[in-house]
């Protein structure tokens, strides 16, 4: 995984509640062996129409959100099924955080052992950056480390489990995070007496 610590980007103002994890990654591209690949079909049935037509009214689709490595979101994020391909599309795509006022668990768990760096703040919050987003393209600072997102006029601070957030500052997965206790793992199967 890379590593995150700050992402400065102009971020993708998502205001809908309960997106779930068919919408985030619709069922018919879930045959991919892979992780890559998923990003071109993130949100597919709110980008296109049923001729493959682009919806100029959607907010990926907007010129002034091309490239952004943020979705500011509402309630309840990544809900419904389980499916790790929705943490895939996302991160494919080219986003690195996502900020929601509220995560389904496993989702948000499934962010963080792929790389992505899931923020809850208020809904208050939320609807601040939503209102300012969607009235004109914002770029904010995201800094790990400090806990904080900062735009032009403010800085709101949130909480982050310190396990994830080592493993994210350090681009860890959970493999990588056991290599780290190498030597006492070691240490521990010198001792061990093996009972034949």
């Amino acid at each position: 995984m890379e590593p995150i610590n700050i992402v400065k980007s102009v971020y993708a103002p998502l205001d809908r509640k309960n997106v779930d994890t068919d919408q985030i990654i619709s069922k018919e591209f879930l045959k991919r062996i892979e992780r890559t690949g998923f990003g071109e079909f993130l949100f597919y049935h709110w980008c296109f129409d049923k001729e493959g037509n682009e919806l100029a009214d959607f907010v990926l689709n907007k010129p002034a959100y091309k490239g952004a490595e943020i979705i500011v979101a509402q309630d309840n994020f990544g809900c419904g099924s389980s499916r790790e391909h929705a943490p895939w599309a996302i991160l494919d795509y080219g986003f690195r955080v996502v900020i929601a006022p509220s995560f389904a668990d496993i989702f948000h768990n499934n962010c963080f052992k792929n790389g992505i760096l899931p923020i809850k703040l208020t809904e208050a919050e939320c609807d601040e950056l939503l209102a300012q987003g969607l009235q004109e393209a914002q770029e904010i600072a995201v800094n790990l480390e400090a806990q904080t997102v900062t735009t032009a006029s403010k800085v709101y601070s949130f909480n982050i489990d310190p396990y994830y957030k080592e493993m994210l500052l350090n681009g860890w997965d959970e493999i990588a995070l056991t290599f780290k206790y190498e030597d006492e793992i070691a240490a521990y199967e010198a001792k061990r007496v093996v009972f034949e």
